[in-house]
C-alpha cells in the first residue's frame, strides 16, 4: 500500500439499529417501486423512489446524531443505494418506456434494456467511486450527479407525463436518451454542490432569505409536487456542468490575467 493511499477514519464495528432501520426503510421503498412498475402503477413507483431518497437523507444524519456511525451501516447503505436509485429507477424507465422498444424490431429492443442497464451500471459505478474518494475530496462538492438526484430526474419525468396522461410507449425513443445522459453525468468530472456545508447543526443560523425560498418550496410542491420536482432536479442536473465549466473560463481569465 503506498504513502498516498487514503485511510479512513475508525468506525465502529457494531449494528446498530436506528439508522439501519432507515437504510432498510429506503431499501424497501425502492424494492416496492420495482414492483409498482411491474404491475403497471408507475406514479406509485416513481413516489417510492422519493420516499427512499427521504430515508437516505435521514439515515446518515441519524447516525450522526446519535453517534451510531459503522462500517457495516456505510456498506449497507450504499447497497441499499444500488437498489433504490439504481435498479429500481433503471426498471421503472424500462417498464414504462423502454420495453416498448420491442415493437420496432429486435435492434430496438436491445437498445432499449441496454439504455437502461447502462443507467444502472453507471449508478453502481458512481457509488464505488464515491466510496472510494471518501476523505480525499472537497465535501462542498459531489464529483459526478449523484444517484439519488439522477433518480429524482428520472422518476420525476416519469411522474409528470403520468400526471398529464403521457404513455410511456410514445416517448420511447426519448427516454433512452435520458436514461444514458443522466446515467453519464453520474460517472462524469461535473461538479454539483453537496448543500453540506449548509449550516445544519445545532445552534447554526440560516439566512432569513432561505426560509422564505423553503416556504416558497413548500408551497409549489403541494400545488403540483411532479411538475416542480422536475424543475428542480433539471436545474440542478445543468448546474454541474455549468458549474465546472464557469470555474474553468474563471481560472484561465486568472491565469490571463496574471501573464499579462
Amino acid at each position: 500500500m503506498s504513502d498516498s493511499t487514503p485511510v479512513r477514519t475508525p468506525r465502529h464495528r457494531g449494528i446498530y439499529l436506528l439508522p439501519n432501520l432507515f437504510t432498510t426503510g429506503a431499501m424497501f421503498a425502492g424494492y416496492y417501486a420495482i414492483v409498482a412498475s411491474i404491475d403497471g402503477r408507475f406514479a406509485e413507483a416513481a413516489v417510492a423512489v422519493f420516499v427512499a431518497a427521504l430515508l437516505d437523507g435521514m439515515d446518515g444524519r441519524v447516525a450522526r446524531l446519535t453517534g451510531t456511525q459503522s462500517e457495516f451501516g456505510v456498506q449497507y447503505d450504499s447497497l441499499s443505494d444500488l437498489v433504490s436509485f439504481g435498479l429500481a429507477p433503471s426498471l421503472v424507465l424500462y417498464d414504462w418506456s423502454l420495453a416498448a422498444l420491442k415493437g420496432f424490431g429486435p435492434l430496438w429492443g436491445k437498445i432499449g434494456w441496454a439504455a437502461a442497464f447502462l443507467y444502472a451500471a453507471c449508478a453502481a459505478l458512481r457509488l464505488a467511486r464515491f466510496n472510494t474518494q471518501v476523505g480525499v475530496i472537497d465535501k462542498r462538492y459531489f464529483q459526478g450527479l449523484a444517484s439519488p438526484a439522477a433518480a429524482a430526474v428520472c422518476m420525476s419525468f416519469v411522474w409528470t407525463m403520468e400526471k398529464f396522461g403521457v404513455p410511456g410507449a410514445e416517448l420511447c425513443f426519448v427516454t433512452p436518451f435520458l436514461a444514458v445522459v443522466v446515467g453519464l453525468l453520474m460517472v462524469s468530472r461535473f461538479r454539483y454542490y453537496s448543500f453540506k456545508s449548509l449550516p445544519m447543526g445545532h445552534g447554526e443560523r440560516i439566512p432569513f432569505w432561505w426560509v422564505v425560498v423553503l416556504v416558497l418550496l413548500l408551497v409549489l410542491l403541494y400545488l403540483d409536487p411532479p411538475t416542480v420536482l422536475l424543475a428542480v432536479f433539471s436545474l440542478y442536473l445543468l448546474s454541474g456542468p455549468v458549474l465546472t465549466l464557469w470555474g474553468l473560463a474563471s481560472r484561465r481569465r486568472a491565469r490571463r490575467g496574471a501573464a499579462a
